[in-house]
């Protein structure tokens, strides 16, 4: 098992940060690896909404289906996957801070396959790398309003 738990603050509103992290076609333009992020259900973003991604870790392509499985309007959104070379189950959750601005909390955890399980130490330490960079790259990507 795989568990990477990253928290970031953010000198923007929750309800706007909120709602660039939870559309997910927003996604590659902030996580490493991410080629595509497409909606497969209508949006707005809601309970059973489903998405497709398309990324790339190690050379290999990771195709994943996804489906909120949780959600609080602009606040929660746990998302799990329905299909996937590497099954994951994402919290995101957005904290309103006192001076206006917001904190980022994520919880990644995941379980490898196959190959990718006897490599758990080496996945954890790269997963790990990966998602503080991606999640310092969406901190400054809203700090500084290109979102």
């Amino acid at each position: 098992m795989i568990e990477v738990t990253v928290t970031v603050d953010v000198d923007r509103p929750a309800d706007e940060v909120f709602a660039f992290w939870s559309d997910w076609s927003n996604n590659p333009t902030w996580q490493s690896g991410m080629t595509s992020c497409t909606w497969t259900s209508e949006p707005p973003l809601q309970l059973g909404s489903t998405y497709d991604q398309q990324a790339t870790m190690l050379g290999r392509p990771i195709v994943s289906s996804f489906e909120v499985v949780e959600y609080e309007p602009d606040r929660m959104v746990r998302i799990r996957t329905t299909q996937s070379t590497l099954p994951l189950d994402i919290t995101r959750r957005v904290e309103p801070l006192p001076d206006g601005g917001t904190r980022l909390h994520a919880t990644i955890r995941g379980e490898p396959q196959g190959l990718q399980r006897l490599l758990n130490p080496v996945m954890q330490r790269l997963v790990d790398r990966n998602v503080r960079r991606d999640y310092a790259r969406l901190r400054d990507l809203l700090n500084a309003g290109s979102a």
